[in-house]
């Protein structure tokens, strides 16, 4: 409904254009022309380019308005569009907290320790669903700006690596996904650790939610000359040549068809690629449709190593 009062506005100024702007400039220019025909002075002459000069500029401002009121329209619709992804976004996860918090309260699970500890991991990690969205959202209000520095520093980025798959373990049900990580660094790199883990919490989110029932993920990690090469690979429904060109604009996802049990704020590409270039490097994508993603960051070696 909201996006139809757009799409109506929209028509509205459009109509208003056409009809208070178009038409008078139509008008004015057919009488320039006869104006300039039936001149017999200099003066006639002169009124009929003024009154061409006129017409041509009124034409011109009529495009501008209306190139703004599209961008306006476009602007308020993806904004509509993300207060609702964030809001469904969030209510999923409370949702689920809520209820396993009140089986637990009810006490009914008190002679099933193995039963109450599975809603205990559910419940932590909804939590660390929720903590991830809380993080993606200020990231990206600062990150445009790039207002909040990051903290470099130059070592190896295996071990942060091993860090951010464990919390994504953590992150799933288990048993839901097939994940393997192959890490063969040892170069020095100057990242933010925080940095870096939002990068591959949202590489990896990503690829799990649009993967389907048998899920398969893997990450890697070498050393090329002067360059880390870290790429997240999954299984899943891939990405079209024409999607492959917007995923990393903020706030763009791909077609309807592929958004069947993945919703999202359109915000963690934009996040990866804006991280991943305040760090010196470099973010694509290599993909085919029903075949899956392979996303490949490269991030340049400590100079001394190089």
């Amino acid at each position: 409904m909201k996006r139809l009062h757009l799409n109506l506005d929209l028509t509205g100024v459009i109509i208003t254009l056409l009809v208070g702007v178009l038409l008078p400039v139509l008008l004015s220019t057919a009488v320039g022309i006869v104006a300039l025909i039936i001149a017999e002075d200099t003066g006639g002459i002169v009124t009929g380019v003024l009154i061409i000069s006129f017409t041509f500029a009124a034409t011109g401002s009529a495009l501008v308005a209306l190139v703004l009121a599209k961008r306006k329209a476009r602007l308020a619709r993806a904004q509509a569009d993300f207060v609702a992804n964030v809001s469904h976004e969030f209510k999923t996860p409370l949702s689920a907290i809520r209820l396993y918090a009140q089986t637990l309260q009810s006490g009914k699970l008190a002679d099933d320790p193995d039963q109450e500890a599975i809603c205990v991991d559910t419940i932590l990690r909804e939590t660390e669903s929720l903590e991830l969205m809380v993080d993606r959202v200020l990231t990206w209000r600062t990150s445009p700006n790039a207002t909040v520095p990051l903290k470099l520093e130059w070592r190896p980025l295996a071990g942060t690596i091993h860090q951010t798959i464990e919390r994504f373990r953590r992150m799933i049900p288990p048993g839901s996904v097939s994940l393997s990580s192959q890490i063969d660094s040892e170069a020095t790199v100057n990242f933010d650790e925080h940095a870096l883990h939002t990068v591959m919490i949202n590489l990896l989110t990503n690829a799990y939610k649009y993967t389907g029932r048998e899920k398969e993920i893997s990450v890697s990690v070498r050393d090329e000359e002067d360059k880390v090469v870290i790429e997240v690979a999954d299984n899943g429904v891939g990405i079209s040549p024409r999607n492959q060109k917007h995923v990393f604009q903020p706030f763009y996802r791909v077609g309807e068809e592929h958004r069947e049990g993945a919703s999202g704020t359109g915000l963690g590409l934009a996040i990866v690629r804006n991280l991943v270039l305040r760090h010196g490097g470099t973010v694509d994508v290599e993909s085919e449709e029903g075949v899956g993603a392979t996303f490949r960051i490269l991030l340049p070696i400590a100079k001394e190593e190089s």
